[in-house]
Parts: structure tokens; C-alpha cells; sequence
């Protein structure tokens, strides 16, 4: 199979990735608003020794409590009643599968690491985010997230598509170097990770949110969402995971603009960003782990931390010029 081959496969990968995460984000949704079987363990988990054992309470429990009132429900229902859930995993599964195709595909097709444009950047934070959501769920069971997960992706591949899709062909001099491999992976990982974070972070802040109006609920799908106590510690620790993959991305950066550029450090705008993005993270670990902070501004601060990460990339390379900018 030539290059042109490769390159036509990878574009039709992507077409299949889109609406498997599409399809995943509405079964996600409708598990999250309209399962019978998780509103039902989730009532059935209140206050069981079972939720203190996954990190997510009650969104966990359900794997372990569904079996006996939700398939006495199922039951009633005449057996037909829809798995979202599982549909919803499956689908992702397969989204993913074909993402990593389209990665591995248009990597083939130009003989080279694929991430050496904005559109192939774009392409692997998603597919690194998908992967972390996917890690979070089989670790911590926490299904809740797989909406929203989803549609960053949807959201971070359509813009791909549409504004930033380039030809396969080959990377600029400065990017031809073993250091792509490492540097920019390292980076592409963390941003996922991060990613994961935000979306749990952001659910903290509408959750506690709807538990300071009403002790009762009335919040729609928040009420189906586990404690703020549970998505609280769920965004610290992957942004624990993600930090010092950041941290390493920088260093390793640096190494690698001593080689090309004779330098270290220059205060390109994108090292200065990476730095502002490392130090709002940093400030927002050492501030939990020392000064005790938790709730709405340890969260805020963790939210200004991904916005200087999403500007990072989009604001860096579009707003201003400078010895990364490959927009």
C-alpha cells in the first residue's frame, strides 16, 4: 500500500473515529440521564460499604449493585430494556481502535512520528485523551465522564478537520529529530491527561454547586452524578498523574532547543506559556498538599491552569510568532 493509500485510509479512519465518539457521547448521555439501571443502583448504593471500595462511590457501586433490583426491573420490562452503558463502552472501544488508526495510518504514510503539524497535534491530544478517560474508567469505574470526554473529542477532531487539516508530507527541519518522538509525546500525554481532569473538575464545580440549593437534588443529570467529594479526588489525581509528565515535557524541551537552537531558554511564547501552565499546576498541587486548600478555589485554580493549557496551544500558535509557532 503507497503513501497516497495510507493517507486516503487515515482521512477515512477519521470519518469512523467521529461517529463512534459520536454515537458513544449519545449512549454515554442517555446512560447518565435515562437508565433505569443506573438510577436504580445508584439509589440502592446510598450508604453501602460497597462505595467505599472504587474511587467514584456511587458511580462505581453500580457494576457491583445492579444485578439484583435493576435486573428485577430489566425483568419487568420484558428483558428489552437498552444497555446504554455497555453500548456506550463498546462504541468507545471501537472509536478508539479506529483513532489509533488514523494515527498509525498517516504516521506510515509520511514515514515519520505523526504529530508534526497542528492537525496531527490535535489529532493525538484527543486520541491521549480518549485513552486516559478509558484507563480512568477501567481503574475507577467511572462512567460518568464518558459524555463529556467524548465530546472534547468530537469537539477537538471537528476542529481538526475543519480548520487545521494539512496533507500528509513532510515536518519542518526544525521537527526532524528523534526528540518529536519524545518531547512532544510527553506533551501530548500530559494534555490528555489534563484534559480528563478539566472534565471532572468542571463537573466538581456544578456539583457542589447543586448541593449547596437543594440537600434533595432537583439538579437533573447531577443528581446522577456521584459527590463532589468523589470528582473532587478523582480530578487531583490525575492531574498528579499528568504534572510530572508536563514537567518532564519541558525539561526535554529545553534539551532539545539546546540542540537545535543552541539555547535552553529563550522566552519563546511557547516556553513561556509551558512555564505559566506548569506554575498554575504546581501552585495548585503544593497549595492542596500544604495549605489545606480544597473546594471552589482549589478548583478554580485548577481550571486556570487547563485555560493556560488550551492557550498553550491555540493562542501560542495563532496570536504569535516565534521559534514554535507551526500553524
Amino acid at each position: 500500500m503507497g503513501s497516497a493509500d495510507l493517507a486516503n485510509l487515515s482521512d477515512k479512519l477519521m470519518l469512523t473515529t467521529v461517529v463512534l465518539y459520536i454515537v458513544a457521547m449519545v449512549s454515554y448521555a442517555a446512560d447518565l440521564g435515562f437508565s433505569r439501571r443506573g438510577a436504580a443502583s445508584r439509589a440502592a448504593g446510598a450508604g453501602r460499604k460497597a462505595e467505599a471500595k472504587v474511587l467514584v462511590g456511587a458511580a462505581g457501586a453500580e457494576k457491583a449493585e445492579t444485578s439484583g433490583a435493576a435486573a428485577g426491573e430489566d425483568a419487568e420490562a420484558g428483558g428489552r430494556a437498552v444497555d446504554w452503558a455497555r453500548l456506550a463502552v463498546v462504541l468507545n472501544v471501537l472509536g478508539w481502535a479506529a483513532h489509533l488508526g488514523v494515527i498509525v495510518t498517516r504516521g506510515l504514510a509520511g514515514e515519520r512520528w505523526p504529530w508534526g503539524n497542528m492537525y496531527e497535534f490535535l489529532t493525538a491530544i484527543t486520541f491521549a485523551a480518549v485513552t486516559a478517560f478509558l484507563i480512568v474508567l477501567w481503574r475507577f469505574q467511572a462512567r460518568f465522564l464518558g459524555a463529556f470526554v467524548s465530546l472534547a473529542a468530537v469537539v477537538g477532531l471537528g476542529v481538526a478537520n475543519i480548520w487545521l487539516y494539512d496533507s500528509v508530507g513532510p515536518v519542518v527541519p526544525a521537527l526532524n529529530s528523534y526528540w518529536i518522538a519524545i518531547h512532544v509525546s510527553a506533551a501530548i500525554v500530559a494534555t490528555g491527561a489534563f484534559t480528563v481532569g478539566g472534565a471532572s473538575t468542571i463537573l466538581y464545580l456544578f456539583k457542589i454547586r447543586q448541593e449547596a440549593r437543594s440537600a434533595a437534588g432537583g439538579g437533573g443529570f447531577l443528581d446522577r452524578l456521584p459527590g463532589s467529594d468523589v470528582l473532587d479526588r478523582l480530578s487531583v489525581r490525575v492531574t498528579m498523574f499528568a504534572f510530572p509528565i508536563w514537567t518532564a515535557a519541558i525539561i526535554m524541551g529545553a534539551i532539545w532547543a539546546d540542540e537545535a537552537w543552541g539555547r535552553y531558554w529563550g522566552w519563546d511564547p511557547k516556553e513561556i506559556w509551558s512555564f505559566v501552565t506548569w506554575v498554575v499546576y504546581a501552585a495548585y498541587l503544593h497549595a492542596r498538599a500544604t495549605a489545606g486548600w480544597k473546594g471552589r478555589k482549589a478548583a478554580v485554580l485548577s481550571l486556570i491552569g487547563f485555560a493556560a493549557l488550551l492557550f498553550n496551544f491555540f493562542g501560542v500558535n495563532y496570536m504569535f510568532s516565534g521559534l514554535h509557532s507551526y500553524a
